[in-house]
């Protein structure tokens, strides 16, 4: 099978679809399937096993996008198959005579609504489904639903995800579900927690972390605000965002500047160390397809207090490896807090962190992908 992969992003560029795609298309080549791959970005193509095409990003954004698609036409005579890893790519109409497969990690409406302030930063991405706004944001939710519709298959990382696909108009049997993956060689830390702790000079006390791009939907915003009315707890925020200035001036505001610690972003091997010195993860955001920050945390014996949202609950068992909070409802969020350092109720979630995770097993993922792929190619 001959695959052409049409991303926006790829490796070495950060993101989940980037490593995705780079550790599974030499998966998809032990297989026996050629690949052939086309992104936008400027970093260089050599030193990869198949070929690799990018689009400068430097150039006007109606040149970059007729680049982007004459690149995708040249290469769509060869492909058997066409695996989109994002909506919204300008690739060439002929894309149509071939079997299509895409993966939905998110709203992109949504996403690009929000960007271009045509709708509040801290719409509910929920509620959005079914509201109407004005005609810019109609017409791009429209052109979203409709080139979704237009695939073989959707492949998409949780039961969530999977329900608002199908509110798109999306057949019920065009639509798998294949769960995101823990990577198995992503650092991992095995010291102890006081160890961790040692290590980033940080001091004994109940300690949360959270990882997260600092954008309204994130809820860093909410979780300031519950860390000001639980003395003691320290919160230390991993990550940058445009709201990053705002959220240090609230913590000013709030009068915990001095327990909470903005890390800006954070290397993976240290990460881990955040991880493993950490009490719990917090993951209070509005919007989550399914966060490799909760299998992390898990990985690392750590457990997680998370937002009721997107597909959080797909990851948190409550009660046994983590506490799941209503999202907005900051007086829960304060109550959960308080709990979440009462008796033994750290230790005993930090048992039950495995609990679950064998869904998200990196080979599990690869059979499901390759078999979702093979049986579109050969029906």
């Amino acid at each position: 099978m001959h695959l052409f992969i049409a991303s926006g992003i790829f490796h070495p560029e950060s993101g989940g679809p980037a490593t995705y795609l780079y550790r599974l298309l030499p998966e998809l080549q032990a297989r026996g399937h050629t690949v052939r791959v086309l992104a936008f970005g400027d970093d260089p193509v050599a030193g990869y096993p198949y070929p690799v095409q990018r689009i400068s990003r430097y150039r006007g954004y109606l040149r970059r996008n007729l680049d982007y698609a004459l690149a995708s036409r040249r290469a769509i005579p060869q492909a058997d198959l066409i695996y989109i890893n994002s909506v919204g790519l300008p690739i060439w109409p002929s894309a149509r005579t071939r079997p299509r497969v895409l993966k939905i990690v998110g709203d992109l409406a949504w996403e690009r609504a929000v960007r271009r302030r045509w709708i509040a930063p801290d719409t509910d991405i929920d509620l959005f489904q079914h509201r109407r706004y004005d005609w810019r944001v109609e017409w791009f939710k429209a052109q979203h639903a409709r080139e979704v519709r237009r695939m073989d298959r959707v492949i998409v990382p949780s039961r969530y995800l999977r329900d608002m696909v199908l509110g798109w108009g999306v057949q019920p049997q065009r639509v798998e579900l294949i769960y995101n993956a823990l990577d198995a060689d992503a650092p991992v830390c095995t010291l102890s927690q006081a160890d961790a702790r040692q290590a980033l000079e940080l001091s004994a006390g109940p300690l949360l972390l959270t990882v997260a791009r600092l954008t309204a939907w994130k809820g860093v915003a909410h979780l300031i605000r519950a860390v000001a009315q639980v003395p003691e707890v320290r919160l230390v925020v991993a990550g940058d965002g445009p709201d990053e200035m705002a959220l240090r001036a609230q913590a000013e505001s709030e009068g915990v500047a001095d327990r909470v610690i903005f890390l800006g972003l954070v290397p993976r091997d240290r990460l881990a160390i955040y991880f493993r010195a950490a009490d719990y993860t917090v993951l209070y955001s509005g919007y989550e397809g399914l966060s490799h920050t909760l299998l992390e945390s898990l990985r690392s014996r750590t457990p997680v207090i998370a937002s009721d949202k997107g597909g959080n609950p797909e990851v948190v068992y409550h009660d046994r490896n983590g506490l799941l909070v209503p999202y907005v409802d900051i007086g829960a969020l304060v109550e959960t807090i308080r709990a979440a350092f009462s008796g033994d109720v750290r230790a005993r979630l930090a048992a039950g962190t495995a609990t679950g995770l064998e869904r998200f097993r990196w080979e599990t993922l690869v059979d499901q992908t390759a078999r979702v792929l093979e049986s579109v190619c050969t029906s």
